[in-house]
């Protein structure tokens, strides 16, 4: 945990910002503060001290603990429009050159930025030669399934050259991401932040926007998916562990560790952020990488978390965080440190339990500089690092600190309920691959099951791991993880609540559920079956994406409220690849119902079927990242083709 891992010896960067990052402004003194809500005519930043005397922000007098912001959702009559390019990019993110793939030129991609209550229409262009899709994680989807952005689940890929307009609703607010749901190709760079302005339950003076954390790998991950998916194990974990580890996009690499062949600089550059004394800093931490948990941490400072995904919480603080992959934190940083001095900012990737561990030991860990106002901008930090668990286990926090601020009880007696066991194992063709239930998921680009399920169809194919909810107000699923891997868990779809006129409304208490901010109600290890016993019965855990840890159980609940097709998969990119991942059928006779879904499959798959029927489609994914694995031979026939 020392600067020594990457022998930092300048802070300036060999490399410029558009050789290691495109147009992207995150990590430099140009990287855009956040404000408390958008005007809303323009997209300006504003804060509540801008307001006139009587005025509201857009969402009233709502606060987030007198909210149900599943139902309370304000209807802004704003759109905001975004134009994105989904292209090829040769770029030096850490100073080893790497063949990119990125959007408007921009590693990592363009803010999405909107207040709650708004409407986000993003228009895509697929400028690759192969497919694409965009998923816009935690958001709800309500009335708006095709927009999920799931190859072979609510769409047909973008066929390269085509475009298509996703939109749909600000539903909640907080920090998240948006990413590539076509295979791997996230973990290439196709990922950016997305911020919604809503009500805070905290005082800040300076929002420094997002601090996008993630793992790094030097190759590209088409032939990390063929390796993950090998017919030998001793090739199968080495491809999965990265090589490096970003912040904002940014880092330093060794570069006697490159591979040979490789382009590599050292001292390419570190993203910098900027401290004023006595203030409090809001970062919105986002783990956006394939593989690792990650922890965070700011030398000689202290945190205090204010939210987990897109829940507020009651606050607490703490040294360090961890984050899944896929997961997000609000965390507020008063700035106590000396006016002249200068900080470490650190990621480093888990290598514990759970863990995948990392190509290069030297290498797990991502560094930035936090200056103050009088820094020197030559000052090398000589801050102490704070001390990290000493195993650094790949697992979330106890579910005691995350209290949402706004109560809300399940029910004691859901409709349904799903075991769902974890394993690993070769399939027919030897090849090793994650399973649930026993079937590893395959897909069908051309035929998505949005599709198929509003055309009234039951006889989905096996391996496509759809279960149908029927039309049942509440799901349970128990999820065992019979292997020693963490999976941090991500359901798709709503989170949405039903209001219950029985509690008064200026109440903080629902005893309706949640929807598919999913409803945390236990975890532990598999050697103690679940008893039943729920954690904090009255007021869960609530968030999209958690953790099950190896050999252990998670015990999940939802309201299954939003007729859709839902996936529910692990999000680490190299398992969803071997097909860790189920999907449900929601609310069956309103999407049968739907005659808005013929229409939006419409805009994206007779163009993929023409297009796919004259090119080779190496399929290695749904959307969700699966190699279609029936006929290997094929798949590494057609790349040997080209």
């Amino acid at each position: 945990m020392v600067a020594s891992l990457l022998n930092i010896t300048t802070l300036v960067a060999a490399l410029s910002q558009t050789q290691t990052n495109g147009d992207s402004k995150l990590g430099t003194s140009d990287a855009q503060q956040l404000g408390d809500f958008l005007s809303s005519s323009t997209s300006d930043s504003l804060n509540f001290s801008m307001l006139v005397a009587g005025a509201q922000p857009p969402w009233g007098a709502k606060t987030a603990d007198n909210s149900n912001q599943y139902t309370d959702t304000p209807d802004t009559g704003v759109t905001r429009h975004y134009d994105f390019n989904v292209g090829f990019a040769k770029l030096s993110p850490d100073g080893v050159e790497k063949d990119m793939i990125v959007i408007n030129n921009q590693f990592p991609g363009p803010l999405i930025e909107a207040n709650w209550g708004d409407w986000i229409e993003v228009t895509v262009h697929n400028s690759l030669d192969e497919g694409t899709a965009l998923h816009w994680h935690g958001l709800l989807q309500k009335t708006t399934p095709w927009s999920d952005g799931v190859p072979g689940v609510t769409q047909c890929p973008i066929a390269p050259g085509e475009s298509f307009v996703y939109r749909f609703q600000a539903d909640l607010y907080g920090t998240s991401w948006w990413h590539s749901h076509y295979s791997a190709q996230y973990s290439s760079g196709a990922f950016g932040p997305l911020i919604i302005h809503g009500p805070k339950q905290y005082t800040r003076d300076i929002d420094l926007g997002p601090v996008i954390l993630s793992d790094w790998y030097h190759r590209d991950y088409k032939s990390i998916v063929l390796d993950v998916l090998s017919v030998d194990f001793n090739t199968v974990l080495p491809a999965a562990q990265p090589d490096n580890a970003l912040i904002n996009g940014k880092n330093d690499f060794n570069c006697s560790l490159a591979d040979p062949g490789s382009k590599c600089v050292e001292n390419a550059g570190l993203s910098k952020f900027y401290f004023k004394k006595g203030h409090n800093h809001v970062l919105r931490l986002i783990n956006a990488g394939s593989d690792g948990v990650l922890y965070f941490s700011i030398d000689e400072h202290e945190m205090e978390v204010v939210s987990i995904d897109f829940v507020p919480i009651k606050s607490y603080k703490t040294k360090v965080v961890s984050l899944g992959v896929a997961q997000r934190m609000d965390v507020i940083v008063k700035a106590t440190g000396k006016k002249s001095s200068t900080y470490w900012m650190r990621s480093q990737i888990g290598t514990g339990p759970g863990c995948t561990g990392v190509r290069h030991p030297t290498s797990s860990q991502a560094l930035a500089v936090i200056f103050y106002d009088n820094s020197p901008p030559s000052a090398i930090p000589t801050s102490t690092p704070q001390t990290l668990p000493s195993d650094t286990p790949c697992l979330d926090a106890p579910l005691s600190l995350s209290e949402p601020v706004y109560k809300i009880a399940p029910s004691k007696k859901p409709a349904t309920t799903f075991e769902l066991d974890i394993g690993f194992g070769k399939n027919s063709t030897g090849n090793f691959v994650w399973n649930v239930n026993g079937s590893s998921f395959v897909v069908d680009f051309g035929d998505p099951a949005l599709g198929a399920a509003h055309k009234g169809r039951t006889d989905f194919p096996r391996d496509w791991n759809l279960y149908d909810e029927g039309d049942n107000g509440t799901a349970r699923f128990v999820v065992i993880n019979n292997s020693p891997a963490s999976h941090p868990m991500h359901l798709h779809g709503e989170k949405a609540l039903l209001k219950d006129h029985s509690v008064p409304a200026r109440s903080n208490l629902s005893t309706r559920r949640a929807g598919h901010n999913f409803f945390v109600l236990a975890q532990g290890p598999t050697t103690a079956p679940w008893d039943g016993t729920i954690s904090r019965p009255s007021n869960p855990t609530r968030r999209d994406t958690q953790i099950v840890g190896p050999f252990s159980f998670i015990v999940l609940q939802i309201d299954s409220n939003n007729p859709g097709v839902w996936p529910f998969h692990c999000h680490i990119a190299w398992h969803v690849s071997a097909g860790l991942y189920v999907q449900f059928l929601e609310q069956r006779s309103k999407v049968v119902a739907n005659k808005q879904i013929d229409a939006k499959l419409g805009e994206t798959c007779p163009k993929w079927l023409e297009w796919s029927a004259s090119h080779f489609v190496g399929q290695i994914d749904s959307g969700l990242k699966m190699l279609r694995v029936r006929d290997m031979s094929e798949f590494y026939n057609g790349l040997l083709k080209g």
